[in-house]
């Protein structure tokens, strides 16, 4: 019953012989893709991400990550900014449970071209992959010649001498770069880093910016335990330690509303990034 909401119906129509409709069964959505794996296909599967990989986690967990399965697993409305249809269907939890799977790589594209373009990248990795997708219109920040690749993550901005690096996934980029533009305004230098892959982890690109910038700030569209920002702030802490600020939903559900006033309750503002910014800077000169 979602494939119109998740623009799925777009592919049914043109591969009907390619398309299985299994209906409100998600568990049964992966254990079967799993099965297809298993005999040599690569299957993609597509709901909500609050309902896959949120209800269907257990049978990711044994069907798929366990046996090493290459199913393809599409979440799409994540995040607060799906808006009216409230807290039991905005994912902000699915970044912390996919990304603890073993063999399992998590995905949150910043644009409809890199999410084109991740799709792609997965089908050609014979792994399980998650790839986080929001529901809300978003701002198309990369090219067709942006280079995209698994665990590596892209500069996409880079002040002269930069105080901090932020860095970014998924619908948060965009924000990321309109704070550092205001940043600039007023002659504070960053690093903006989309982080596209949460797993895996781009470690070298985020150390270097570490050491470079002596400062973090992350920011997603996700809780702020299990996210980016735990991922970033496990890698950092254990390699080169450094002030670090974690911009995401703090300890909360979401609620119905419109998306850009949910983002602002929550905190997913530029204000939010520009503020973050000056404080670990403040924290680095202590």
């Amino acid at each position: 019953d979602l494939t119109g909401s998740t623009k799925m119906q777009a592919f049914a129509d043109k591969f009907p012989d390619r398309f299985i409709q299994i209906g409100v069964a998600e568990q049964n959505l992966v254990t079967i893709a799993s099965g297809m794996a298993a005999a040599g296909k690569i299957p993609f599967t597509s709901s909500y991400a609050m309902f896959s990989p949120g209800r269907s986690w257990e049978q990711i967990r044994t069907t798929i990550c366990y046996n090493d399965r290459p199913v393809k697993i599409i979440g799409s409305h994540a995040g607060i900014s799906v808006g009216p249809d409230g807290a039991t269907h905005q994912a902000i939890e699915d970044i912390g449970i996919t990304r603890v799977l073993p063999n399992m790589i998590v995905i949150a594209p910043a644009d409809s071209i890199e999410a084109r373009k991740a799709t792609v990248a997965i089908a050609r990795v014979p792994k399980p992959a998650y790839i986080r997708l929001s529901r809300e219109k978003v701002p198309v920040i990369t090219t067709d010649n942006t280079p995209f690749e698994i665990g590596k993550a892209i500069v996409c901005w880079n002040g002269t001498s930069p105080k901090v690096a932020i860095i970014a996934c998924g619908t948060m980029v965009h924000r990321a770069l309109l704070g550092a533009k205001e940043l600039e305004k007023n002659n504070i230098s960053v690093r903006v880093i989309n982080n596209h892959t949460i797993k895996p982890l781009d470690t070298e690109t985020i150390l270097k910016a570490a050491e470079d910038c002596g400062a973090i700030v992350t920011v997603e569209e996700h809780q702020i335990h299990g996210g980016l920002g735990a991922a970033v702030a496990e890698l950092v802490s254990q390699h080169f330690p450094v002030p670090m600020k974690i911009i995401g939903v703090e300890d909360h559900f979401g609620e119905s509303g419109d998306p850009n006033e949910l983002l602002e309750k929550f905190g997913l503002t530029v204000e939010a990034i520009v503020k973050a910014v000056t404080h670990v800077i403040r924290m680095k000169e202590k």
